[in-house]
């Protein structure tokens, strides 16, 4: 509640309990089956915090993991056939869990019960779908030998028929996928989560190739961006604030932080961060998208949105390295009308013509590694 109440302080909308609320949940390795409040974190309920939770003025949100099992649950206990396995063989776990088997109506027919009391009982608006594990011992108790070879297909079919009914019950909730990242990131699965967590890996500098790479396919409103703590916990390195907001400026905004235990002058930042990502969300929902600069073809990354009607744009650069005597050249941008004239919020003072912005660009003044510069630009009326 007190992180809520800060959160709320700088701007931000929604508030997510990720994992570890359910069962007994205490480490990775019990309790996904067991979709009830933990007795002892959530003594008065997951109700009672989400009506808290929202009390404050914020969304609330939920982390679960539906397709899968834990050994160690009373769901397994109770129905030890219920995931995915060959009979006679051994089951291979992954991150301590099995897969439920999906391609029978019985198991997700329970498990979409035991999802929807608690979708029903708390005033829940967006929902994390997690899916940390890959098939494997792709065979069905309920189904004959000979059509072993269904179970696969069988098994998608029955993911997208729980999430078919879990939107035509709670059409109200956002849900975002996640498989290890963006391991299932797909038109399959964006028709029932129209945004997707491309990658675990929140570090700011990787994300530059992660998340050009995926803008080829998909459009940037899809990719859930995040700023998390350094040193990054993935792989350790330390980036700018400035950098990591930018960065996640390129998706769906949020924080993966304690801000309860932030510096005041962090706090600040971070205030300003989520105000520019909330001035400049309508252009990644409904903006052009240009890649500027590759962060496969050098050390440097930049990308800009601009509005259909031309009057506004987002325009980032990120640095990698800084390389001995070298002048970064001028960023050029596209897509702007080129008679009209331009301010930058933040930015260089004065105003820009539009013709020159993309002939000429830009001045690019970094000189630290892995910082970032971010330009607001609105036409000049």
């Amino acid at each position: 509640l007190e992180l809520a109440v800060k959160a709320k302080g700088i701007g931000l909308e929604q508030f997510v309990l990720d994992d570890g609320w359910f069962g007994a949940r205490n480490s990775s390795n019990s309790s996904l089956g067991d979709w009830f409040a933990h007795p002892v974190k959530l003594p008065q309920g997951l109700t009672a915090l989400a009506e808290r939770i929202t009390a404050t003025g914020l969304q609330f949100g939920l982390w679960i993991e539906p397709e899968m099992i834990s050994p160690d649950s009373k769901l397994y206990r109770q129905h030890p056939d219920w995931c995915l396995h060959i009979n006679g063989r051994g089951r291979t776990e992954g991150r301590n869990q099995l897969v439920l088997d999906f391609s029978r109506e019985e198991v997700a027919d329970a498990i979409y019960e035991r999802i929807a009391v608690i979708l029903r009982s708390a005033p829940v608006s967006y929902v994390k779908w997690d899916m940390n594990r890959s098939l494997t011992e792709v065979a069905s108790a309920g189904r004959a030998p000979e059509r072993q070879g269904e179970t696969a297909h069988r098994y998608q079919l029955g993911v997208y028929a729980f999430m078919e009914r879990l939107h035509c019950e709670f059409p109200h909730i956002l849900f975002e996928g996640c498989a290890g990242g963006g391991g299932r990131y797909d038109p399959g699965i964006l028709h029932y989560m129209p945004q997707v967590w491309c990658s675990d890996n929140s570090d700011a500098i990787s994300r530059l190739r992660i998340q050009h790479g995926t803008s080829l396919v998909y459009p940037p409103c899809t990719m859930g961006a995040h700023v998390s703590e350094v040193p990054n916990h993935q792989i350790g390195r330390v980036t700018p604030l400035s950098t990591r907001g930018h960065v996640a400026l390129a998706g769906q905004f949020g924080l993966e932080m304690d801000i309860t235990r932030s510096a005041p002058e962090v706090v600040s930042a971070l205030a300003g961060l989520v105000a520019l990502a909330k001035q400049t969300r309508g252009l990644l929902r409904h903006g052009d998208h240009y890649r500027l600069v590759s962060p496969f073809d050098g050390n440097r990354a930049a990308w800009m949105l601009v509005s259909r009607d031309r009057d506004e744009a987002l325009v980032v650069f990120v640095l990698g390295l800084v390389e001995p005597n070298r002048v970064l050249p001028r960023l050029k941008l596209r897509g702007l009308d080129p008679g009209a004239r331009y301010r930058c919020e933040p930015g260089p003072a004065g105003e820009w013509p539009g013709d020159q912005l993309m002939t000429l660009g830009l001045p690019v003044t970094l000189k630290q590694d892995f910082t970032s510069l971010a330009w607001h630009l609105r036409k000049v009326p």
